[in-house]
């Protein structure tokens, strides 16, 4: 059974790689079910670690439905991955009734070849499980990444089961959400290959600050902030007259 990390920062993957994951996938900002790493993270783990690396390209938290120019934003950042000598892509688009977008979703498989694909979690969101795994099997995925629609992958385990039934020698089924040491031995008795995990944990810092930086309005999946151009203008405005 392969292990896949994921690494959300370098501290992250070098932990992955010393003690003894099979495979990365690097991200940032966990807290927001990630994002896509930064030049220098990205480059500073490909430099350093021997395992292979997967990363994550998502240029936004929120939705998976993005924009002409998140798109291209998203297929520049493949390219800069295959530069580097990444091994592999965790990707995917969705349309806004949550069905898969087939026609951006092969386009970011096509142009991420020769190096594996991963739809990742927006997987979870799609409202016919069955239909979709057997679409993305036509696309070209090579696994997917999904905790059964649940909460955690033990509580989707038998839909994860149904649906390694279904694409069996098509494409790989990867459990992952909250696997840790004490559920793996589920996945590894239901004969998964593959399962993928963060296995984090958490280091105070510093003392309760002063003022938080966090902000609870932005930690929401339906919202996207955007700067406002009239705002903006306004701002403008007010401070030259």
């Amino acid at each position: 059974m392969i292990l896949e990390i994921c690494a959300n920062s370098y501290e992250s993957a070098m932990n992955a790689s010393i003690a003894g994951a099979h495979r990365i996938e690097l991200c940032s900002e966990l807290a927001v079910g990630g994002v896509t790493p930064s030049y220098g993270v990205l480059k500073k783990v490909m430099n350093e670690v021997s395992i292979p690396v997967h990363v994550l390209i998502r240029p936004r938290s929120g939705d998976f439905t993005y924009s002409k120019v998140e798109f291209e934003i998203m297929k520049q950042d493949i390219e800069l991955c295959k530069e580097l000598g990444c091994a592999g892509i965790v990707s995917g688009v969705l349309k806004q009734d949550q069905t898969i977008d087939a026609e951006r979703t092969k386009e970011l498989i096509e142009l991420a070849k020769p190096l594996s694909f991963t739809f990742h979690r927006a997987f979870d969101w799609v409202p016919n499980p069955k239909e979709t795994i057997l679409e993305l099997a036509i696309l070209g995925v090579n696994r997917v990444l999904t905790s059964g629609q649940a909460k955690s992958a033990e509580k989707g385990i038998l839909l994860l089961q149904e649906l390694k039934d279904l694409v069996e020698n098509e494409l790989i089924i990867m459990p992952g959400g909250g696997i840790n040491p004490s559920n793996v031995y589920l996945f590894k008795e239901s004969d998964f290959t593959e399962i993928h995990a963060s296995a984090t944990s958490i280091h105070q810092t510093i003392n309760e600050p002063k003022i938080s930086m966090h902000s609870a309005t932005l930690f929401n999946e339906t919202r996207i902030a955007t700067s406002n151009k009239e705002k903006i203008k306004q701002l403008v405005a007010r401070i030259l007259s």
